[in-house]
């Protein structure tokens, strides 16, 4: 089993790490732009040695986990380069870009769209966590246009790492992820400067965090890097989320300047069964 994984950060180490678990005798070979990622990866047993992209055609995987505007430039070259029943799969948070960006290429088939729901706020190789994929969504896109042999044994890796698969198209994939993800990192980046810029005149504001502001704004340690591609890519969603979340927080404001508290406590209160939305999806909040 030959995998190359293209991108050694949180979520290229730690499919790594899983793969080495469930297939010990797997041969793991990394590609990165930055030669101290690649160097890390080794010290840490994630990759076994570094290689190219002129090696693509004898591995059996490919995992590309690199920003996604990298990806809609670096899939069709990827796919140029594997053999015929090599499995490409990438991670990206958005999908209809980087699907349009292989749509028409002979070796479509070899190619798995997929974005697994899971990751903490830091990144590069030292991130990487054992089984950070059990009991979390995989979403697949476009799974009809993938070679169903590769299908199936692409699949069976993704279950054995303790992924939930769900599929979608990937319009309406970019669209929800907008909501449940995208829009909650603006926020937390959003809050922190807010913070950040209060705190210049305020030198005890921090003492005075505590465990809900730290949750909240965890976020903000995400890597711009990877974020300001996502935003960009998937900017028509994220506006038209943005525009919502802002005429909430506009009414809020209006309630509070009226002294409006009856309704203030009613908006909280139907909010609260957000609650039982997330333990039926298996979040614990």
């Amino acid at each position: 089993m030959k995998v190359v994984i293209i991108g050694i950060g949180l979520i290229g180490g730690s499919i790594a790490l899983d793969i080495k678990r469930l297939h010990p005798n797997a041969e793991i070979a990394g590609i990165d732009n930055r030669e101290e990622h690649l160097d890390r990866a080794l010290e840490l047993g994630l990759i076994d040695c570094k290689t190219t992209v002129e090696t693509l055609n004898e591995a059996d995987w490919v995992i590309v986990s690199v920003p996604v505007n990298t990806a809609v430039k670096l899939l069709p070259e990827v796919l140029d380069r594997i053999g015929d029943q090599t499995i490409v799969m990438d991670v990206g948070s958005t999908k209809n870009p980087i699907c349009e960006a292989v749509q028409n290429h002979p070796k479509r088939r070899n190619f798995i769209a997929m974005h697994p729901i899971a990751g903490t706020e830091f990144s590069g190789p030292q991130a990487a966590v054992p089984g950070l994929f059990q009991d979390k969504t995989n979403i697949i896109c476009e799974v009809e246009k993938t070679a169903f042999l590769l299908q199936e044994k692409a699949l069976s890796l993704l279950v054995s790492m303790g992924m939930r698969i769900r599929y979608m198209e990937p319009k309406s994939h970019d669209r929800h992820i907008a909501y449940v993800s995208h829009l909650s990192h603006i926020s937390a980046f959003m809050l922190g400067k807010t913070v950040i810029e209060k705190e210049k005149n305020e030198r005890d504001i921090f003492d005075m965090a505590g465990s809900g502001f730290e949750s909240t704004v965890r976020l903000a340690k995400s890597s711009p890097a990877m974020w300001t591609p996502i935003f960009q890519q998937n900017k028509t969603q994220v506006v038209e989320t943005l525009e919502e979340y802002i005429a909430n927080l506009v009414h809020f404001k209006e309630l509070l300047q009226n002294d409006d508290y009856e309704a203030i406590f009613n908006e909280m209160e139907s909010v609260n069964k957000i609650r039982e939305i997330l333990n039926g999806i298996g979040i614990k909040k």
